[in-house]
């Protein structure tokens, strides 16, 4: 087969000599994938993890792998015709994500499981098994592109960018990305997805998307860490930016940066807002709303998916995402060593909070650009100081 005739995966050779494992979450969009290679004669393996005792979970609605999930994507694959498999990753989740969810909490910070299961769990462990099969990529139901340059394979948001992944894939590397392969990725909407379940009589097509952290069905972190923990959830005071005794709580765990909502505290005419949690002293600082706006902030253990190393960049205009509900923001990103950077906005972000994500996009077009994780904000350094970002002149808090 010549390199002008590849298959749809990118392989210079039939679907029918082409190995491809797809993980296979029991959701529609992985199952479409599966069945949508499948159909286009790909050799494919359905691999399902478990990742959590499941037991508890089988009719809970919205909770990506649990007991039911497992079922649908089982039946599914035998439906169908091609081989399923479901392995058994439960202590190995719970202590690579569930734990250091718990321990973030703990500690003040905002986690996101969901990068970290995907960093660690889906494309580390679940990759090399695909190797281990003698497969030529592991496929996945994730909306983002995967789009081959000449300087190399890129990661760029998904067509839909209601649907787009992005901020969840940005710790995916370049060697993971020669790997990978997203089909979904270049879809128009959801509902075409769903069209594709239909017309492949899938019994799954309205299925539900997953809303929840899978763990975390009722949404209830502070009762998880309760369990994990129970040390964790000290009492201690609620207090404003001077240190004024405001009320008092039942642990920091209870709260989030930007929280306004079931502070337990009264008699205030303006509202006040969670800006700062302190564990160490069990306090919750609040604020007004002015007080959650950040100019400026460190991130640390960046992946960088640019063409020049990010140790050889001075800085770098990019669009960044701080939170997967936000669209991105103007700023620059300028490397310091051992893989951190400092973030400095064009226009401030509210509640910016350590553990959170920092995704990199590029100015112009698609592409991501990598990110790195939110270690600390409003840097001391630069107080009263201010920079100049594209002629527009900031503070710097």
């Amino acid at each position: 087969m010549s390199t002008n005739s590849k298959n749809s995966l990118g392989f210079d050779k039939k679907p029918e000599n082409t190995r491809v494992v797809v993980a296979m979450s029991g959701g529609v969009d992985s199952s479409v994938v599966a069945v949508m290679l499948h159909e286009e004669g790909y050799e494919v393996i359905g691999i399902t993890m478990q990742l959590y005792d499941h037991g508890a979970m089988v009719a809970k609605k919205g909770a990506c792998c649990a007991g039911r999930d497992i079922h649908d994507a089982r039946r599914i694959a035998n439906e169908i015709g091609f081989p399923h498999y479901v392995l058994d990753y439960e202590s190995y989740f719970k202590k690579q994500v569930i734990q250091e969810f718990v321990d973030s909490y703990t500690s003040g910070y905002t986690p996101i499981p969901c990068i970290r299961c995907n960093e660690r769990v889906k494309f580390r462990e679940l990759l090399e098994m695909a190797k281990g099969l003698d497969a030529d990529c592991l496929a996945t139901g994730h909306y983002i592109q995967r789009i081959a340059s000449k300087n190399g394979v890129e990661l760029h948001r998904a067509r839909d960018l209601s649907k787009d992944q992005s901020y969840f894939l940005f710790t995916t590397t370049r060697e993971q990305l020669d790997y990978l392969r997203f089909p979904l990725g270049e879809m128009n909407s959801k509902s075409e997805t769903r069209e594709l379940a239909k017309k492949y009589g899938l019994s799954i097509a309205q299925k539900p998307d997953s809303q929840d952290i899978c763990f975390v069905p009722d949404g209830d972190y502070a009762k998880l860490v309760r369990q994990m923990n129970p040390q964790a959830l000290r009492p201690g005071n609620i207090v404003d930016q001077n240190g004024q005794i405001l009320g008092t709580h039942k642990g920091v765990s209870n709260y989030t940066i930007g929280q306004r909502r079931r502070l337990g505290i009264n008699g205030f005419t303006d509202p006040l807002y969670v800006i700062k949690l302190d564990p160490n002293k069990a306090e919750v600082v609040v604020g007004p709303r002015s007080a959650l706006d950040t100019f400026d902030f460190e991130i640390s253990n960046v992946n960088w998916l640019g063409n020049k190393p990010f140790e050889d960049e001075t800085s770098v205009n990019l669009d960044v995402k701080v939170r997967s509900t936000r669209e991105p923001t103007p700023a620059f990103v300028i490397p310091l060593e051992d893989k951190k950077a400092t973030i400095q906005l064009l226009d401030p972000e509210p509640a910016v909070s350590p553990g959170q994500a920092c995704v990199f996009y590029s100015q112009e077009g698609s592409r991501v650009m990598g990110g790195g994780w939110i270690s600390r904000k409003n840097l001391n350094s630069l107080v009263n100081e201010t920079i100049s970002v594209q002629g527009k002149s900031l503070p710097i808090e």
